[in-house]
């Protein structure tokens, strides 16, 4: 699947055809250089499921919890700053990825080992003309 986001306008729009697209799955991993703009979209996806949080990237806690207007709750990850894959251990990454709520990964490949056999990858590619493509 291939979503075009056009500007910062249509964000929300790209969101809601990412969710209705999204199938069974609950790991998704966002691929996409610095920039590429996977905090925003993950904060359009969380604001469309019901997330009335303050939506942030867990740069330094590794992980942010968000409660939807439902109750459904949805972890969002930051793995930029890990060092070694001892820290995902640490911080319990199985009770997260297999509790059978969403999660929403940025820097999946610093721990790709790791990641859930059905994680789904998410790359977004920002294009020459400001755009941006969501493809997985």
């Amino acid at each position: 699947m291939k979503i075009t986001i056009k500007s910062l306008d249509a964000i929300h729009e790209a969101a809601r055809e990412f969710i209705k697209n999204m199938g069974k799955g609950h790991v998704f991993a966002f691929y996409g250089k610095m920039g590429a703009g996977k905090t925003t979209f993950i904060k359009a996806i969380c604001e469309e499921l019901g997330v009335e949080d303050v939506i942030t990237s867990p740069t330094f806690a590794i992980v942010n919890e968000y409660h939807t207007t439902t109750n459904d709750v949805i972890y969002h990850f930051d793995f930029y700053r890990i060092k070694k894959l001892e820290e995902v251990y640490d911080m319990g990454y199985e009770e997260y990825f297999y509790s059978g709520a969403l999660c929403f990964l940025e820097w999946p490949e610093l721990i790709e080992e790791i990641l859930p056999e059905d994680a789904v990858a998410v790359t977004i590619t920002q294009q020459e003309d400001g755009s941006r493509t969501v493809e997985f």
